[in-house]
């Protein structure tokens, strides 16, 4: 009985080494399991209901990328809309080292000097 069932146990000591041993070489070696697509960065995304969201994706890396607005919903995803984003994201309009004006800065004047005058 022995000598029948020791080819089964060797067979299935061996395919177990090998599942190990190929899941350590996915882990160190590079390049075998890599991500091999575009790079994927998701922006955002909106909740529309309980299966139902909005999300945007970044597709890509340097002046080949894109933005793609997809529809998830439980069985399906569906591309709403694609455009090319720019190389170079532009400045923000409201620059933080330059003063503040109108309620923030009277708030802030009046909060450093509260015997002042008003």
């Amino acid at each position: 009985m022995l000598q029948n069932a020791m080819p089964a146990l060797l067979l299935l000591a061996l395919m177990v080494g090998l599942a190990f041993a190929l899941k350590w070489a996915r882990r160190r070696l590079p390049g075998i399991a890599g991500h091999s697509g575009p790079a994927l960065h998701v922006l955002s995304s909106l909740s529309l209901g309980p299966q139902q969201r909005v999300v945007t994706v970044q597709v890509g890396d340097g002046a080949e990328r894109i933005c793609l607005v997809l529809g998830v919903a439980a069985g399906s995803v569906t591309a709403l809309h694609q455009m090319p984003l720019p190389a170079e994201l532009p400045a923000v309009p409201g620059d933080p080292s330059a003063p503040a004006s109108g309620f923030a800065a009277r708030l802030s004047q009046l909060m450093k000097a509260p015997n002042a005058p008003r």
